[in-house]
């Protein structure tokens, strides 16, 4: 039993320092999995022929500080323009790379990041879409208890 139980606390700690990012399977799921463990959304619009989306992915992407934090905060989504994956409507831009941060349920937190941000600014990014959300989950719950108590 003891093993089983320090091989699930390997496997655990191992994915939040895992070597890739983890890419929800489609935009479907990974806004499912948002609302499921109520995190924040990365959403990449991306095209594998675009010079500057392979930047971004070869370098800021690849960075281990960049990955264990949005792996550890965040739900990460990537959706390629030349495969056809879903990207709503609202969100489509059309230059890529851009990349969109989202709530749970899918609205826009700000106007999406363009072009190969680098790792300094896209870790700073990260921190303030982090904090943003915090205040956003506050106020989330403060809405949902004065509805409750029927104060609209």
């Amino acid at each position: 039993m003891l093993k089983k139980i320090v091989l699930i606390g390997m496997i655990l700690v191992s994915s939040l320092f895992s070597a890739e990012i983890n890419w929800a399977k489609d935009y479907r799921s990974g806004m499912k999995q948002a609302l499921k463990e109520n995190k924040p959304v990365l959403l990449v619009s991306s095209r594998h022929s675009c010079k500057y989306c392979v930047i971004l992915k070869d370098t800021t992407f690849k960075d281990k500080d960049i990955i264990k934090a949005l792996n550890k905060d965040f739900i990460s989504i990537i959706a390629y323009s030349d495969e056809q994956d879903y990207m709503p409507r609202e969100l489509f831009t059309p230059g890529v790379p851009a990349l969109w941060f989202l709530v749970p349920d899918g609205q826009a937190m700000y106007q999406p990041l363009m072009g190969a941000i680098k790792t300094p600014e896209f870790m700073n990014a990260l921190s303030i879409v982090k904090e943003t959300f915090e205040e956003y989950k506050k106020t989330a719950i403060k809405t949902t208890k004065d509805t409750k108590k029927g104060k609209n």
